[in-house]
């Protein structure tokens, strides 16, 4: 496989990558059409903040697997875009945690204490001692707003300091900020009144951008910002104008709307704003960890294993995987099949599981259905934009458990609808890892699902399996293995065959105008010699 690495990263995560026996090329401030060229044959991209991964990018790459973002923010890549071309895009939260909330604590005392500006003077010969006047974090309170992986970190090392903290995150609960030692408050401006430090930790979103205006800024009163996020939440204008003239006494930045910073941003005039170039993450253990832990999800994603940071796909934790990797296939397998036989247009998806699997995480299983329903359509269709696919058109897909399964270990049930129609494959798992059909629309066969299949309904009839093999014989097809059900005597029966190539058109109808039998449906899967 090709890795195209568009921004630095560290030596170890492609040495990884090379250890894998994969190719690695390093294209440094790629953009335009140079970017476009490199990415075109490309299985897997690695970048950092300073590539834009647009849905251009994506329609210039077909052979893209997986997006790596060596770090935390994916703001600069169009994931909607990814997952409409079932691309994973996958980040690296944990690497750089600690390193960002340790920056993100040295800007917190080098904004109370003003430890550049008094550094500078000295440097400059002043021994200005007096014009400085501090301010200790203990019995302060920290506004904390976005408590996720670098939040909670920085709101565990100021609380140790005797900081009181409050918390505005509308996507956690109560007892969640309680577990930090933390007041949750619901209103943003409310989190600012009550703060005589401000951390930010939000993502870049359309709903945060701005977020810290003018108005915020007010509501602050003599409160100090410190932003280790990302740049474009807070107004820059607007601060470097509450702080050089009221009320905010001071600010420390490393991220900013645009980067690298310009000469003339109003932040570059003002005393009391400390300014570092995005060092948040730059420390040796963060790249290293960041770099190590983005090429792991690239060969996860290679092999067809669970991505554990994926953003647009179902994940899975690594311990878990072995016991549902083999109702992947499964589930892919009876999506396939149920959508052939419906041979009609597809209003829902059901699936259902019992036994033992019902006990696991089964997201990604369920995707691997929706994969395997849509595939027949000819939707260029993976487990990352099945769901997506899903929605976007209007098909209603339902989930459901039981944990107790008649005659089978565990069963996976899936069940396509179009109306009033519908209709259910079943599929288990036969000494381990040998997958079975075992009820097609509620006959219970014992069919390997593989190659060519053919399914025939029929009158329950002397001769009709008989017609069937003849039928087959004359045109030349092999029959690998048959599996037969009925209903009752004398009704309706359902018969699989396993065929070693297609059936003939002719040879269906030649079948269909026997009025004994009532359908017969040829089913494709994956492993089918279509050449034939």
């Amino acid at each position: 496989m090709k890795v195209l690495v568009t921004d630095p990263v560290a030596d170890a995560g492609i040495e990884t990558l090379r250890d894998a026996g994969h190719e690695v090329v390093t294209g440094y401030e790629l953009e335009g059409a140079d970017l476009l060229d490199a990415v075109a044959d490309a299985n897997a991209l690695i970048v950092r903040s300073g590539t834009e991964v647009t849905a251009e990018v994506f329609e210039a790459a077909p052979e893209l697997v997986i997006v790596g973002r060596a770090g935390i923010g994916v703001d600069n890549i169009d994931i909607e875009a990814a997952t409409d071309h079932g691309v994973v895009v996958a980040n690296a939260p944990e690497g750089n945690v600690r390193a960002a909330a340790e920056h993100t604590v040295a800007m917190t005392f080098a904004a109370a204490r003003s430890i550049p500006q008094a550094h500078g003077r000295l440097k400059d010969g002043e021994w200005a001692k007096g014009d400085y006047l501090g301010r200790e974090v203990n019995n302060k309170t920290l506004g904390v707003v976005g408590l996720g992986r670098v939040g909670q970190e920085v709101a565990k090392r100021l609380d140790s300091l005797g900081m009181d903290l409050v918390v505005y995150d509308p996507y956690i609960n109560e007892e969640r900020a309680a577990q930090f030692g933390a007041e949750l408050v619901d209103e943003l401006t409310d989190c600012l009144a009550r703060s005589d430090f401000v951390t930010i930790h939000t993502p870049l979103l359309p709903e945060t951008e701005g977020m810290i205006g003018a108005e915020e800024l007010e509501a602050m009163g003599d409160a100090y910002l410190i932003n280790c996020a990302r740049g474009g939440i807070v107004d820059e204008p607007a601060l470097a104008e509450a702080i050089e003239n009221g009320p905010v006494p001071g600010a420390a930045l490393d991220v900013f709307a645009e980067e690298p910073l310009p000469e003339d941003s109003p932040l570059l005039d003002v005393d009391d704003v400390i300014v570092t170039p995005h060092l948040g993450a730059s420390t040796e253990a963060a790249q290293e960890n960041v770099a190590v832990d983005t090429a792991k999800q690239v060969l996860a994603a290679f092999a067809g294993e669970p991505v554990v940071n994926a953003l647009n796909a179902p994940s899975v934790d690594e311990s878990a995987f072995p016991r549902i990797e083999p109702y992947l296939d499964v589930a892919d397998t009876a999506g396939r099949i149920a959508a052939q036989l419906l041979g009609e247009r597809i209003s829902g998806v059901e699936v259902h599981y019992e036994g033992d699997i019902a006990d696991e995480k089964v997201d990604l299983v369920t995707a691997s259905a929706l994969k395997g329903v849509f595939s027949p359509l000819e939707y260029e269709v993976n487990a990352v934009n099945a769901p997506q696919l899903a929605e976007d058109r209007g098909i209603e897909v339902t989930e459901s458990k039981t944990r107790q399964a008649e005659d089978f270990q565990s069963l996976v049930t899936v069940t396509v609808k179009d109306g009033d129609a519908e209709l259910s494959v079943c599929g288990t798992l036969f000494a381990g890892d040998d997958p079975r059909i075992v009820r097609i629309d509620g006959y219970r066969v014992d069919a390997r699902p593989y190659g060519h299949m053919l399914v025939a309904r029929n009158r329950d009839e002397p001769g009709v399996i008989g017609l069937i093999g003849t039928v087959l014989g004359e045109a030349g097809v092999n029959i690998a293995g048959m599996f037969n059900a009925r209903e009752t005597i004398g009704g309706e029966a359902l018969t699989v065959y396993n065929l070693d190539e297609r059936l003939p058109d002719d040879a269906v109808e030649r079948l269909l105008d026997d009025d004994r039998i009532i359908s017969v449906d040829r089913i494709v899967l994956d492993d089918a010699d279509n050449g034939r």
